[in-house]
């Protein structure tokens, strides 16, 4: 008899049934996307809160030798988590908030890109754990990076250089990217 494991990785917290927007190459973020209240006690005009979910599954033989697994990997928006302060936004900000969303894109692809060299192997729940981590910290760090060097969107000049970097770096794993 085989047996099938399912495990789902969420890297925000995620109330059950929140609605999600799923990265997609075709379509930009709006504001109109961004439904949570602003925080009217921090400076930032705006926060994207998105992230990575992971899932998979493990098929195992009845001695428990792994014989299979399959993952998923996807990158999503949370509008009830996002927001901005209308009187401060423009189209200038929506598009560093823009880039925060196709960082996190990027990172999915990294992770598919890092699953696909993967070996079936009775490690791999570890191994899949430990690349799903890696990818969440390298997530966090290259955010804060971005959000550093552009002062939040404020260096015009840096804000254009990560545009043209994340894009770059979108082509270079486009064998990865998130199915449309």
């Amino acid at each position: 008899m085989i047996r099938i494991v399912l495990v789902l990785c969420c890297f925000l917290s995620v109330q059950k049934d929140e609605p999600v927007l799923p990265w997609n190459a075709s379509y930009k973020l709006a504001w109109t996307d961004f439904k949570a209240k602003p925080n009217d006690k921090v400076s930032a005009v705006a926060i994207t809160a998105s992230g990575i979910t992971f899932g998979y599954s493990i098929t195992k033989k009845d001695n428990g030798q792994v014989t299979r697994f399959k993952s998923e990997v996807h990158a999503h928006f949370y509008p009830e988590q996002s927001w901005y302060k209308k009187e401060r936004a423009n189209n200038h900000i929506l598009g560093h908030e823009q880039l925060h969303f196709h960082i996190t894109e990027l990172y999915a692809r990294k992770f598919r890109q890092r699953v696909s060299h993967l070996k079936v192997s009775n490690n791999i729940r570890k191994e899949l754990k430990t690349i799903h981590n890696s990818i969440n910290k390298e997530l966090a760090q290259m955010q804060d990076n971005y959000d550093d060097e552009t002062n939040y969107s404020i260096h015009v000049e840096s804000q254009l250089q990560w545009k043209t970097y994340i894009t770059g770096e979108l082509q270079k794993l486009s064998k990865f990217k998130s199915v449309d």
